[in-house]
């Protein structure tokens, strides 16, 4: 899929290193076609390594995506400079007249603070309600998943004694809904975090309709409103080496950290990790992007979202 961005974006030279095609903006406005617009709510602290692993995920359809890059203004971000953000980013208060296609709220190294603590939360709220009503399907994070659990359904998220940590094995609870559509039974995929939402209070919601589950981490993937709404508990975008980095970034601060399970041959980082969920996630983002953005987006974005999936597709 060529993913229309900046023509001097700093990641658009490494996904072009990959073999993805990356449009420029000149190319981009000689094509008789309207792209699919993509919003992004980056908040995580490392911006350029969440926009790479975001773009990359993003381009396994032939779709054209046209990726917006937002930013809260309630928050100054500490790790990426500013003339980046003033670059690249836009604040929400610019596009929240727009319409968009889909809408991607990230996690956020914030799990442990009370939601109302966060000095965002405000204005995330404020950005959460706006996809209600401008957005075709709103896809939630990790941490931007149990915010959004939380803002629209009242489901808190808890502490846990342990951090989740390392790639997991979930299994599909739905096939028959489009999103997990070529899933294996049975597939793997990152997690990070401190806090969890409790699966019984997801399942005792009827808005609410589990997707894949752990036994060892509980919720992966949840949906609301026939697709307007999906929340991803963990990390299916990180690359190979991000579970490896946080690992030697708490060990060389002094914290208390675990080796990532399942992650290390033999548990041992000096070993290469371990590639296991690229194929899902490549599968998670191109159905979504499919189903409940290309196929039920109005084509002039002012109409109403088409989310009859008898008409789309067969299941497997």
């Amino acid at each position: 899929m060529p993913i229309r961005v900046q023509n001097d974006l700093p990641v658009k030279e490494i996904l072009e290193h990959e073999n993805i095609f990356v449009m420029d903006e000149y190319r981009a406005t000689h094509q008789d076609i309207r792209p699919i617009r993509i919003g992004l709510l980056n908040l995580m602290p490392l911006k350029e390594d969440t926009e790479l692993q975001i773009l990359r995920s993003l381009s396994n359809t032939p779709l054209q995506v046209d990726v917006t890059f937002v930013h809260v203004s309630s928050h100054v971000s500490k790790n990426t400079s500013t003339s980046h953000i003033n670059k690249f980013y836009v604040p929400f208060s610019e596009i929240k007249k727009q319409n968009f296609d889909g809408f991607i709220i990230t996690g956020a190294p914030v799990e442990q603070m009370p939601f109302e603590d966060v000095d965002y939360w405000e204005e995330l709220t404020e950005i959460m309600d706006w996809t209600k009503k401008n957005v075709t399907s709103t896809l939630h994070l990790c941490w931007g998943a149990q915010a959004g659990l939380y803002y629209h359904y009242g489901i808190d998220k808890v502490q846990m004694d342990h951090k989740l940590f390392g790639v997991f094995q979930h299994k599909v609870m739905n096939r028959k809904i489009p999103l997990v559509r070529g899933f294996d039974d049975v597939f793997m995929a990152p997690h990070s975090r401190h806090t969890d939402v409790p699966i019984e209070k997801i399942r005792a919601d009827e808005r609410l309709t589990i997707l894949a589950e752990s036994e060892d981490v509980g919720i992966f993937l949840a949906m609301a409103m026939d697709g307007r709404q999906i929340f991803v508990m963990g990390h299916p975008e990180y690359d190979r080496v991000t579970l490896d980095g946080e690992y030697k970034r708490d060990l060389s601060k002094g914290l208390p950290i675990e080796i990532p399970k399942n992650y290390y041959p033999d548990d041992n980082p000096d070993n290469k990790p371990l590639l296991t969920w690229r194929a899902t996630a490549n599968n998670l983002y191109t159905n979504w992007l499919n189903y409940y953005v290309y196929q039920a987006t109005p084509y002039d974005m002012d109409g109403i979202p088409d989310f009859d999936w008898n008409k789309h597709v067969k299941n497997d």
